[in-house]
């Protein structure tokens, strides 16, 4: 992989620490910050893994388009020869991260999805490449910056925007990412998204325009023309064309998840256009719904099963974005950097080490776990990730070296009348000294 970026590269000596730095987020450091990260390959500070991130020049674009065929390549040849095809999916989808402060690009109050409310933080639209039954990859990324830290030339300047930022909806990053695939030679069989992207209209006629199928989730409210002529909502069509809960109702299964078969009630219902549709999916235990609106270009067959299964494989995308959370540094651990850099945009995801509580899949290790699902081969596996190979020959760089620590003495100090006033409330504590054991009670009170 390292090979084939290297003409995005100007400078050797950026190649290489890339190199190094991408060795140290798939290593199994307990935690990866700037300081881990210069410990692990060999540096005595978090200076050139800070500049990589905030100064080095290189083609991000070009570095983003080899690592896209890089995994959609590795995806369909591990399809190939399994001999299970299945169907090929690009998954939209956002992820939010908390931030304090006003320092980082596109930070503000908004609703975070991995928070579940409104918070202070960024937001990243990501496109997946899912291959059915076989795996999938995050290919495409792109962090929605608001529109009046753009048009406010103070805040541009201090958040590092660059003078010919435009402001995009997420629609619309939507569609740059779907087009930088496209231009890559990567081929979906459906996109799939959730409402963000669903209620559209700007995404789905660009997706109509390629003929491509889609089939993303929609609002309740989302306003369908039904065969008669009539326009309603996804719900009163719903009522209107399936009517109770046994007529018009197939149970079918939305793919296996950790526990098995996802079983479903789905509805299909049509439209006044003949290549759009409305997919109904019913929870069996408690009837909620869930809608999607299809496309299916001419010449292709609208197979209910096809969509169902293309319906069901929006979820690895969030699998995606728990797996990234314990892999990738956020630039404001690099020793006080806050500024989000959109040259590092690729290597360089702003996420949190351990990842958050509220995603499936993603909870907080144990006291034995080691860094996260990297830091035993069992919790890797419990992940769905693999088995964690550096992609750095290390016959190549200079070997690993441990940061000296500071010498310091360890005095366990018990209580008496000199040190600690009260002995009930305040239990024998180990006290970390630069030199020698406390003398004094202020030396105490420092400790």
């Amino acid at each position: 992989m390292l090979e084939r970026v290297r003409s995005c590269f100007v400078q050797a000596r950026t190649w290489r620490h890339v190199g190094r730095y991408m060795s140290a987020l798939v290593s199994r450091i307990p935690k990866r910050n700037g300081w881990t990260i210069a410990e692990h390959v060999g540096d005595a500070t978090p200076d050139r893994t800070q500049r990589l991130l905030n100064r080095a020049v290189w083609d991000t674009e070009g570095v983003a388009g080899e690592v896209r065929r890089y995994a959609a390549a590795g995806l369909d040849t591990a399809a190939a020869a399994r001999r299970r095809r299945g169907l090929a999916v690009g998954a939209l989808d956002e992820t939010g991260q908390p931030k304090h402060g006003t320092g980082t690009a596109g930070v503000k109050r908004q609703y975070m999805g991995c928070a579940g409310r409104v918070a202070n933080g960024i937001n990243t639209v990501h496109l997946a490449y899912v291959r059915e039954r076989t795996g999938h990859a995050l290919i495409a990324a792109r962090q929605w910056i608001p529109a009046e830290q753009i048009t406010d030339p103070d805040t541009a300047a201090r958040t590092g925007l660059p003078p010919d930022a435009e402001f995009r909806t997420k629609g619309q990053l939507a569609i740059d990412l779907c087009t930088h695939a496209y231009a890559d030679e990567l081929t979906f069989d459906v996109i799939c998204g959730d409402e963000v992207y669903g209620n559209r209209t700007e995404l789905r006629e660009f997706l109509e325009a390629r003929g491509q199928a889609y089939v993303p989730r929609v609002a309740s409210t989302f306003m369908v023309r039904t065969p008669s002529g009539d326009r309603s909502t996804s719900a009163q069509a719903v009522d209107l064309l399936v009517g109770g809960a046994g007529r018009g109702w197939q149970v079918r299964s939305a793919g296996t998840g950790s526990k098995g078969h996802r079983w479903y009630a789905w509805a299909w219902i049509a439209t006044a256009s003949p290549r759009h549709h409305l997919l109904v999916r019913r929870h069996l235990a408690t009837g909620e719904l869930a809608f999607h609106y299809c496309y299916v270009p001419e010449g292709q067959p609208a197979v209910v099963s096809r969509l169902v299964r293309a319906a069901g494989l929006r979820w690895p995308v969030e699998e995606c974005l728990c797996a990234t959370r314990r892999l990738v540094v956020s630039p404001t651990q690099l020793g006080g950097t806050r500024r989000e850099v959109s040259g590092s945009e690729w290597l360089t995801r702003s996420r949190k080490v351990n990842g958050d509580k509220s995603m499936p899949g993603n909870q907080w290790p144990g006291s034995g776990v080691r860094g996260g699902a990297l830091g035993d081969p069992r919790d890797m596996a419990k992940a769905g990730l693999p088995e964690v190979q550096s992609p750095v020959d290390v016959t190549s760089h200079p070997p690993e070296r441990r940061l000296k620590p500071v010498s310091r003495s360890v005095a366990v100090m018990k209580h008496s009348r000199g040190n600690l006033r009260n002995a009930k409330r305040c239990p024998a504590r180990v006290f970390k000294e630069m030199s020698g054991p406390p003398t004094s009670r202020s030396d105490v009170r420092q400790g």
